[in-house]
Parts: structure tokens; sequence; C-alpha cells
């Protein structure tokens, strides 16, 4: 296959869009279903939209864990190009049964669990996620590691910026939702031939003489206990997501009933907000990394996120919405450094499995973690819906302790 490009972001840019387009479409799509079914009762809808998900959820999930090792296998034959090419076919070949319930309206929801399955058995985010972090850390030294995976970030955040403010525009024209998941599954498609024919998979990183010192000593870390170092990142990583991932689900549809009642606008407009923070993290990363430690970045990052969070717990009004987005300016700061560090305690041969395990954990802890809030979000709407997202910060906060 080919290589003639040795830039990953252009394929992050067309995967996050696609799937940022098709995120989209199921959740209005998935909410609108069940206001059907719950007569138009806003807080019935929100819950068994929930219960939706984290079936989804799951059964992406565990057939992400049974692709693993047939995955890993292929990979060890073929390259390190499979944990790209297979997630991303299976992703748009799971688009389809999306755009067949819009097309057939006689479906059940529950059609979707079939393309929720299929796009795990190919891996899943997971796999294209680990991929994508294993080649980033292939393109760059050990000490530009760092602001290369917050660039990759960044350039996911750019455009899940573009895709939230135009994606509430594609989902109204024609046939409610058609239109999005079309283009989700072109630019999927497009992804696929980029990743195909023109990336470049290095086998090794790049060197340059500042990698003689090895960085856990610069750090005055001991090298002689790469394992728990190893492990305490993981920690850290699956903490932070733990309470990131569930409250960003609870938010989605948070959003969409009283007291902001969004429309599929506005719903556009709060995830290109949710997206910006991929930009002003680059941002800050790029400005402070120069001045601060990897450590001290991450602990801003966690503090950025956990206290925009605690303010959206009273976000009654669409600007409280906005003013805590801002708030959590760096709150994409932590995921991409922490796994900086990661790479730079493992060999470049350890890149594809240990980053593999690595979004397999946080898939494992997402799961959880929509569990939780799943249960917890429903039993709050009769007083106050938002302290679930309390919760979170609380919980996300936790993952300082690993860090330091």
């Amino acid at each position: 296959m080919g290589g003639y490009v040795s830039l990953v972001e252009p394929l992050v840019v067309l995967h996050t869009v696609s799937t940022s387009f098709f995120g989209m479409a199921l959740t209005l799509v998935v909410y609108s279903r069940s206001l059907e079914l719950c007569g138009g009762q806003s807080d019935a809808a929100q819950a068994l939209s929930m219960w939706f998900f984290l079936l989804q959820s799951i059964v992406t999930t565990s057939c992400a864990l049974l692709s693993f090792a047939p995955l890993t296998w292929l990979a060890e034959r073929c390259g390190g190009r499979v944990w790209l090419l297979c997630p991303q076919l299976g992703s748009v070949l799971g688009m389809g049964f999306l755009l067949a319930l819009l097309l057939l309206r006689q479906l059940p929801l529950e059609v979707l669990y079939a393309g929720a399955a299929l796009h795990g058995l190919s891996g899943g985010s997971p796999g294209f996620w680990s991929g994508v972090v294993a080649l980033a850390s292939l393109q760059s030294t050990r000490w530009r590691r760092t602001l290369k995976l917050n660039t990759v970030d960044f350039c996911a955040g750019a455009a899940g910026v573009a895709s939230g403010l135009l994606s509430g525009h594609v989902y109204s024209l024609g046939q409610s939702g058609v239109a999005l998941v079309g283009t989700a599954m072109f630019l999927g498609t497009t992804s696929i031939l980029y990743s195909t024919f023109l990336l470049s998979f290095p086998e090794h990183p790049p060197r340059s003489r500042e990698d003689l010192l090895p960085l856990l000593q610069h750090q005055g870390t001991s090298v002689q206990s790469p394992r728990v170092a190893v492990a305490l990142v993981m920690a850290a990583l699956v903490l932070f997501d733990v309470g990131m991932s569930g409250a960003e689900d609870v938010l989605s549809l948070y959003v969409l009933k009283p007291p902001l009642s969004w429309d599929s606008v506005w719903a556009g407009y709060g995830s290109a907000a949710t997206q910006a923070m991929y930009l002003s993290s680059f941002l800050g990363v790029l400005a402070l990394s120069p001045r601060l430690e990897d450590t001290t970045l991450i602990l801003l990052g966690i503090v950025s996120n956990c206290t925009g969070m605690a303010i959206m717990a009273f976000a009654t009004h669409s600007w409280v919405y906005f003013m805590a987005r801002g708030v959590m300016m760096f709150a994409c700061v932590p995921m991409p450094t922490l796994k900086a560090q990661l790479s730079k305690i493992l060999d470049a041969q350890q890149y594809g499995s240990v980053f593999g395990w690595l979004q397999l954990a946080l898939s494992v802890s997402n799961v959880v973690s929509t569990a939780i809030f799943t249960l917890i979000y429903p039993l709050t709407l009769p007083w106050h819906s938002g302290l679930c997202f309390v919760f979170s910060s609380a919980i996300s906060y936790c993952s300082i302790i690993p860090v330091l």
C-alpha cells in the first residue's frame, strides 16, 4: 500500500468530522424517537435515550475487546496500518445502519445495535485512536512528542468545531438526518482512501541528540521502575476519563430538555464550543510547554476541566453553558500529555499493543462512566439534574493523585 504523505493530521480531521456528523445525527434521531415513544414527556425520553446509549456503548466496547487479539495478530504480520484501516471501515459500515433507519422508518431503534457491534468488531474507536497515537509517536522525537500529540488533538478539535457549526444546518436539509449521515459516510470513505494510498507508516521514531538523555532521568524519576510509571499514567488517564466521558454524554442530552431546550442548530453551536476546547488547549500547550513541565500542564488541565464541569451544574441559561466551556479552556491538555509521557517510557515496538490496551481500558472506563451517570441522571431529574456534573468534577479531580 501507499506511503507518500507523513502527516497523520489530515486523517484525524477527516475522521473527526465524519464521526462528529454521525454522532450529532445519532443523538438527535435517538432522542426524537424516544420522545415519540414517551408521548412527548422530555424527562422520560431523556432516561430512555440514556439507556439506549449505555447499551450501545456496552455492545461496542465488548466487541472491541473481542477484536483486540485478532487485530494485534494481524498488525504484527501486516503492519501498524491495520489499526487505522479496520476501525475506519467498520465505522463507515456501522453508519449505514443509521442511514437505513432514517430511510426505512418502520425499523426499530434496536437495529443500531448491529451497527455498533460491527464497528466494535473492527476495532472501534479504541483501535483507531491507538493507531493514531502510535503513528504520531513514531513521527516525532521524544522531546517534541507532547507538542505533537497535542497538535493531533488540536486538529481533532478544530475539525469538531467546524462540524459542530455545520452539523445542525446539514441535519435539517431534506429528510432530517439523511444528508448528515450521508456526508459522514462520504468523509469516512475518503479517510480510508487517504490511510490506504497516501499515508506513510514509519517503523521507528526519529531521533535527536536530546534523546540520548533518558526523559525519566531528566525528571528525576527512577529508570528502574517503568512498569510503575506506566501504571500511574494509565491510572490517571482512566480516572480522568471516568469523570469526564459520562458527564459529557449526559450533557449532550441535558441541553435538549428544559430549561435550555436547544434545537439542532443550538446543539451544533454547543458541540462547536465543546470542540473549541481542543483549540484553546493546544494554544495553551504551545505557549506554556517551553516554560512548564508536563506534570504542571496536566494539573492545569485537570483543574480547568473540573472547575468548568462544576459550573455546568448550574447551567439554566445558555450563557452559563458557554461560560463554563470557557473555564474549561485547558480541559483537553491532560489526555494527550499523559499519552506523550507514556510513549516516552515505552520502546517503539510496544506502541501498538500498549496504546491498544490503553484505549481498551479507556473504552471500558467510558462504559462504566456511562453506566454510573445513566443511573444517577434520571434520579436527579425531579429536583436538580445538574448534580451529576458536580459528581463528575469530583471523580476527575481524583486523577491528580497518580499524577502527583
